[in-house]
């Protein structure tokens, strides 16, 4: 099974997903609308080996209006990005109990 967190409106994210969909059945979930819980995204973190910065898109609007810094405490980022999924860098692709951040999209193809 694979999952993807995915925006409809990036551009990245589309592509990820029309490329995994070669692959299989996938199961899209509108992170934005069906946020991940604090515990969905240590999980991704684990999968993925990165910190909570690493996942975090710091450079978009909501990261500064929250006077988030790259230097918080992990359990604080991760619970920014559960309330504000719009700081979750995408898309997020999970199968086979691994996980790869689409950027770029063939990156994902490591975990199929």
């Amino acid at each position: 099974m694979i999952t993807i967190w995915h925006n409809p409106r990036c551009s990245k994210s589309r592509q990820t997903l029309a490329l995994i969909e070669e692959k299989g059945e996938v199961t899209i979930r509108r992170y934005l609308d069906d946020a991940p819980s604090v515990s969905e995204i240590q999980e991704v973190l684990n999968l993925l080996g990165l910190s909570a910065v690493e996942l975090m898109r710091v450079k978009e609007k909501r990261f500064k209006e929250l006077e988030l810094s790259k230097s918080d405490p992990e359990a604080g980022l991760i619970a920014a990005m559960a309330q504000n999924p719009v700081l979750i860098e995408r898309p997020v692709v999970l199968a086979n109990g691994k996980a790869a951040i689409g950027r770029p999209p063939e990156q994902v193809l490591d975990i199929l």
